[in-house]
């Protein structure tokens, strides 16, 4: 009976257009007797060396080299007169069918090892991956195909270059117009961007602005929260979208804050949901499986919000921090891919750059390379007195959709969580005389303020 994994191997043997096609996704580990995997491998290494298949004569010249068993070395013997007598069938097989076939065996063992791999994760015998990894290895099992195209061939298609210059792309707009400018009129999908800034800068709220905003676009909204509770996510943009201070919000009577909130929901179509997790618990297969649940109750995201991703937990156990951050944020990115939307997060600077008037890449903290990961960072700097006079700059380190290096001024309203970008000639103007010379002095107005609490106290 001709079993398949020998049929493969031998079209690997006679047919070479057959072998260049199906080589990048065939694995050793798809076969399951040794001797298969063997005669595999002897003809892998034969093509890596020679850039060609090799003949019956030069399999068995590579057994009797190789280092192989006796019983290994008998059964592969006569796995190649096995292969040698389908040979001398000369009637040939249909590509198609063959492609197919080919493509569904090691669709069909990818999935096989995925399950094994799985439960041998579940019961603590492999230590590589964490149970949170083992959605994603079926996922990857069940994705394998035989992808043939070489790529853009940059003459033959020019016509479709062309039409993708011309095409009008989609893009979540900014309700701040100097970040549209930046970005080319806001966030394409496929994108993943982060915003950084120091402990207390005013990360968080940013994100809650930047959901309020894209909310009020009509726009679906999934927002992931790791470092503050849902209602606290959902008190700062209801304090955005009411424009009403954080700390009144409660002083609303109820019907009028369930007026406004349904008169908000009037002139939108887009729907926001606030999933809360643990710092560190969740993984991006968690994400995934929340994801289609939301998926499965008809509710799919245009743009999710991860708050943030440094405190994702790594699929990948037993790793350095630095392995583990870069697995969580290239694993972002590929999120953002698959679901082909943007995705936003935030990251913190490092105590050096908490102290700078604009921060630069290299004072983001932790490593480098998720700057190198995304597609736009922007860092936003407010040191004390910025906090005093309701300032900011924010600085633009890296760009994929337009100009970098660039630095404007921010008017920042942290009792309801409103951003404006202005030019530096309005941020002087904002900025009182009394607090250009240093930053690092009392300025008269904090004085002042001082003097009013130190009396309330004393008069209390």
């Amino acid at each position: 009976m001709k079993r398949i994994e020998h049929i493969i191997l031998r079209n690997i043997i006679r047919n070479e257009e057959y072998m260049r096609k199906i080589l990048p996704f065939l694995k050793e580990e798809y076969f399951t007797e040794t001797c298969d995997k063997t005669l595999y491998r002897l003809a892998r290494d034969f093509i890596d060396k020679y850039n060609t298949s090799p003949s019956l004569e030069a399999l068995i010249i590579s057994l009797q080299n190789s280092n192989t068993g006796e019983a290994v070395f008998k059964e592969a013997y006569e796995a190649i007169k096995d292969i040698a007598s389908i040979l001398e069938d000369n009637n040939d097989t249909n590509d198609k069918w063959l492609l197919d076939e080919t493509e569904k065996f090691c669709k069909d063992k990818a999935v096989y090892n995925a399950i094994l791999k799985s439960i041998s994760v579940l019961e603590g015998h492999d230590k590589s991956f964490s149970k949170d990894g083992i959605p994603s290895l079926l996922q990857t099992a069940l994705g394998v195909c035989f992808d043939n195209a070489v790529g853009h061939d940059y003459f033959e298609d020019l016509s479709s270059r062309f039409d993708y210059y011309n095409k009008v792309e989609a893009r979540i707009p900014f309700d701040l117009d100097l970040f549209n400018k930046i970005t080319q009129g806001g966030l394409p999908n496929k994108t993943l961007n982060i915003a950084l800034a120091g402990t207390g800068v005013g990360k968080s709220l940013f994100m809650c602005h930047v959901a309020a905003g894209a909310l009020s676009q009509g726009k679906n909204v999934l927002y992931i929260t790791m470092e503050m509770a849902e209602e606290r996510i959902a008190e700062c943009i209801d304090s955005d979208l009411l424009n009403v201070e954080i700390d009144q919000l409660k002083n609303l009577p109820k019907s009028m804050f369930e007026n406004r909130v349904t008169k908000i929901q009037s002139k939108t179509k887009g729907k926001l949901i606030i999933k809360e997790y643990a710092p560190g618990k969740a993984s991006i297969s968690t994400l995934e499986s929340h994801i289609q649940k939301c998926n499965d109750l008809d509710f799919k995201a245009d743009l999710i919000i991860i708050d943030y991703v440094d405190l994702l937990r790594s699929k990948k156990s037993n790793r350095e921090r630095k392995e583990e951050i870069d697995d969580i944020y290239v694993g972002t990115k590929g999120l953002a891919r698959a679901l082909n939307i943007p995705v936003w997060s935030v990251s913190q600077v490092n105590r050096a750059g908490a102290k700078d008037d604009i921060i630069e890449g290299d004072k983001a903290a932790g490593y480098y390379d998720k700057i190198m990961i995304t597609d736009c960072a922007a860092s936003l700097s407010r040191k004390r007195q910025d906090k005093v006079n309701g300032t900011g700059r924010w600085h633009i380190m890296k760009n994929r959709y337009g100009m970098d290096g660039l630095t404007y001024g921010a008017k920042i309203d942290t009792s309801t969580g409103h951003f404006e970008m202005i030019s530096d000639a309005e941020l002087e103007e904002i900025t009182p005389a009394e607090t250009k010379s240093s930053y690092g002095q009392v300025s008269d107005s904090e004085k002042e303020q001082l003097r009013q609490h130190h009396n309330f106290f004393l008069n209390n």
